[in-house]
């Protein structure tokens, strides 16, 4: 047996399970507190990401170098899927080449390699993914649980333990570790995951010479660094402009529907593309499936959101809210909320779901029309007001809005000057915001909450006691509000799901049935609702957020200069990502216009692409995704199988206009009109 499957025999045994070299270097990459890797360029990670995969060949005996190339010495498969693709097309080469020019040729297809790894390790419970595309050592790995480890030997701190042996003492290194100490050297991240001293740095380069695979490829590796930076200017091509007359000629201008106007003029423009309004400088756009991908995978290291957010939270006192953060310190808030947005937090507290749902349905009178907004927001806020913050503030909610979108229309859609947020009008409505925090801290003493379920006000007291730093008192303001003006947002979503029922009397009658069927016994528990249960009712669900998103766009500003589908977005630039214009565009979506829920058939699997994005995209993607779907879920069930209600007026069952900003909801016109109590609501 070689030296190299030894060291590979080694790598394997103690794990427990074979652990690639790939495998390794990820989880040295990978930044805990940040949820995601050392901020490596993304050129960079790719080169050497790709030189971790020719090393692992090298260590299996499938290649070979020596100065002047790389080359196969064995053709058979690993049948390791990171590895093979590779493996094929280096045996399949009519000629030989060097380690860099493999590792320029291959390093666009390190993504993918990346991905793989990523999944491979989480089904693996050594790694846990977050909602967002963040990592974290899984809770199981983390506690010693696994591959016979205390918690200090996790695959993770066993690597990295491992590694800082190789560097801070004088113990000859296994040919692996000497390989993973070149590849993350390129990357430039030790300093970020050790503290070097001089005599650290100098071992750095000494164990970086001793392996003729790990110098080559290394070297490789870092003549590659500097190409795409380079290669900048030459690649981008000029933005283009939309004329203002195509634009004020769309039919959707005057339908208000801006999802599909986006995925029109990305259809026609391409998926950079510039609109230039009267009196302003133009507005980038991004808006297409490649588009999605680079902002979801590369946006992280080339956009932010504080620069325009800033603004905005000044208006409520704060700084450094969930979301204006960016990096770890987004993460960490992330993390610590998760389980306040979380489906199980409202599985524990069905039964308030349904009380309050009913009570507020029991306001409804037959033969009455209800403008769809407000009956809508009415309609969550009676529930998710007292889930989340432990008050009740339907009073509250119509001053709260209408302040708080005067305030993204001035300083995040920039429709408005600055002085509109500070008339008398404005003024009184700010005033609100001081009722709504005396409300909630009248309610939520340690006396008073002792016997409660924990809520959103629980998690945010908790965190700023424990760090006022990170979370201070000036925060909390935004933080209760924000939460309350969540419940708008999901009410603007059932309005729309609400129509599209209304509108649609086939499907209406299929949703009555799993309605009916859900609770003949009385109030089906979260166990009750499987797929098999909720076929339809979650098709359609999924139907609505693909044709009614509300959310079109995602404001960021550009931190580092990128090229995005061959057009360079420069330093400064704010960007519009247009994420959901994917939702109207033939080629994501067939006929985007129709509405057919068969599209979220399994045999189909539409919501699996990042063509589908309701809820934003990568690191800012909503935390509350899970908690949405089955509120919005039990609500229209509930809804079903106590009334018909028909849409008013009836030209509307056939064109929904659209009132756009801030954010899409229906049409101020648009009404539900109560045709039918189909079953008496329990008192």
């Amino acid at each position: 047996m070689t030296d190299r499957a030894k060291t590979a025999e080694t790598a394997e045994s103690s794990t427990g399970e074979p652990l690639s070299l790939v495998d390794e270097l990820i989880l040295m990459l990978l930044d805990e507190k940040g949820g995601y890797f050392h901020q490596v360029p993304g050129w960079q990670l790719n080169c050497a990401v790709v030189g971790g995969v020719l090393a692992e060949l090298s260590f299996r005996s499938r290649l070979d170098s020596d100065l002047t190339s790389l080359f196969a010495v064995d053709p058979a498969e690993t049948g390791d899927p990171v590895l093979d693709p590779f493996l094929r097309e280096i045996v399949d080469a009519p000629e030989q080449h060097t380690a860099r020019y493999w590792i320029e040729r291959l390093a666009s297809r390190a993504e993918s390699v990346i991905d793989i790894t990523l999944a491979r390790l989480v089904e693996r419970d050594i790694l846990q993914h977050h909602e967002g595309e963040f990592w974290t050592l899984s809770p199981t790995v983390l506690h010693g649980q696994q591959y016979g480890m205390s918690a200090e030997g996790t695959p993770d701190r066993f690597i990295k333990a491992r590694i800082g042996k190789v560097l801070f003492t004088d113990q000859i290194p296994d040919p692996r570790d000497v390989v993973i100490v070149c590849l993350v050297n390129t990357c430039d991240v030790f300093r970020l995951i050790f503290e070097l001293d001089e005599k650290a740095e100098e071992r750095i380069k000494f164990v970086c010479q001793m392996d003729l695979i790990g110098r080559s490829i290394a070297d490789a590796v870092s003549r590659n660094l500097v190409g795409p930076i380079r290669r900048h200017s030459a690649l981008s091509k000029k933005i283009p402009t939309v004329p203002l007359r195509k634009l004020l000629a769309n039919p959707h201008i005057r339908d208000g529907n801006l999802n599909a106007l986006f995925g029109h003029l990305a259809e026609e423009y391409g998926p950079v593309f510039s609109v230039r309004p009267p009196f302003s400088k133009p507005l980038i756009f991004l808006a297409g499936l490649e588009t999605n991908r680079w902002v979801h995978k590369q946006g992280r290291q080339h956009l932010r959101t504080r620069d325009y957010f800033s603004d905005f939270e000044k208006v409520y006192g704060a700084a450094g809210v969930l979301p204006a953060l960016d990096g770890a310190d987004h993460f960490r808030l992330r993390k610590f909320l998760a389980p306040a947005y979380s489906q199980a937090r409202l599985a524990g507290q069905m039964d308030q779901l349904y009380d309050r749902g009913r009570a507020y349905m029991a306001s409804l009178t037959v033969g009455d029309s209800y403008r769809a907004t407000s009956m809508s927001r009415a309609f969550v806020n009676a529930q998710l007001s007292p889930l989340f913050i432990g008050v009740d503030t339907q009073d509250l909610m119509d001053d709260l809005m209408t302040y708080k979108e005067r305030a993204l229309s001035v300083h995040i859609a920039r429709l408005l000057p600055r002085f509109t947020l500070n008339t008398p009008g404005m003024k009184r409505r700010a005033k609100t915001l001081d009722t709504l925090m005396e409300r909630v801290l009248q309610v939520n003493t340690p006396g008073q909450r002792a016997d409660g379920p924990r809520n959103l006000v629980d998690d945010y007291l908790s965190l700023h006691a424990s760090d006022p730093q990170f979370l201070p008192e000036s925060n909390l303001l935004f933080s209760f509000s924000a939460a309350l003006i969540a419940s708008v947002y999901l009410g603007d979503t059932f309005s729309l799901m609400v129509y599209a029922m209304a509108s649609q009397p086939d499907l209406y009658a299929r949703i009555q049935a799993e309605a009916d069927a859900l609770f003949a016994n009385g109030d089906p528990g979260k166990e009750d609702f499987t797929p098999a249960n909720i076929d339809v009712t979650h098709r359609f669900l999924m139907e609505c957020l693909r044709m009614y998103p509300i959310v079109t766009m995602s404001v960021r500003n550009v931190m580092n200069t990128c090229v995005v589908e061959n057009h360079e977005l420069p330093l400064g630039e704010r960007i519009h990502i247009a994420m959901t214009a994917t939702h109207y565009m033939s080629d994501v979506f067939p006929e985007p216009h129709k509405f057919d829920i068969d599209r979220f058939l399994p045999s189909r699997k539409k919501h699996d692409s990042l063509g589908f994005a309701p809820y934003g995209l990568g690191t800012h993607r909503c935390l509350g995704t899970r908690w949405m779907e089955m509120h919005l879920t039990v609500n229209l069930l509930m809804l079903a199988h106590h009334f018909t209600i028909e849409v008013s007026p009836a030209k509307y069952a056939r064109k929904l206009q659209f009132n756009p900003f801030p954010s899409m909801k229906p049409s101020k016109k648009l009404k539900f009109r109560i045709t039918e109590q189909r079953r008496e609501l329990p008192a």
